[in-house]
């Protein structure tokens, strides 16, 4: 009981903790396809094969409730610590090439996440994509304003310039 209550306590802290949590089956893969999964996310993610009747507890103790449908069969967790994106990206990429594993869902930015929306999230842009775009948009911008800061006082020096032209040649 104390083993069970230990589990419970340290899943709810992963569910916590994460800024994204994805569900996955994983019946019928191998031990080392389950390794090359966990490795391929390790960067972003900790990949958990999980207990169904600990995790729904864990989960609804951190305020998840939209899981409990899903856990059902063989099921393991990415609880995401880093990108998303990225990890969406390799789920989906591991989902194509080993068939049997198949994304469930998922709780993502306080909302539950269907399989469809996953799927959704690994069509977007990576993180560093999105920033170095945003950069780049700045930039720009900035380049632009620049521009007309400097244009405004040689614009202003030429029409002062044009004055007094003009007032010497009535002079």
């Amino acid at each position: 009981m104390a083993q069970k209550e230990a589990s419970v306590a340290e899943l709810t802290k992963h569910f916590e903790d994460s800024t994204a949590v994805l569900l996955t089956e994983y019946r019928g893969l191998t031990v080392a396809q389950l390794k090359e999964l966990r490795n391929s996310i390790r960067q972003d993610a900790e990949y958990a094969v999980v207990k169904n009747t600990l995790t729904k507890i864990a989960a609804n103790n951190a305020g998840i409730t939209s899981l409990d449908d899903d856990l059902k069969g063989p099921s393991a967790i990415a609880f995401v610590h880093g990108d998303p994106v990225s990890v969406a990206k390799g789920l989906r990429a591991f989902a194509k090439a080993h068939p049997l594993l198949v994304i469930k869902g998922g709780f993502f930015d306080g909302a539950p996440l269907s399989a469809e929306e996953v799927s959704k999230l690994a069509d977007l842009e990576s993180r560093e994509v999105l920033l170095a775009k945003l950069a780049g948009a700045m930039k720009a911008s900035m380049t632009k304003a620049a521009y007309v800061f400097n244009a405004l006082p040689s614009k202003a020096v030429r029409t002062v310039d044009a004055l007094r032209e003009k007032q010497e040649s009535a002079a």
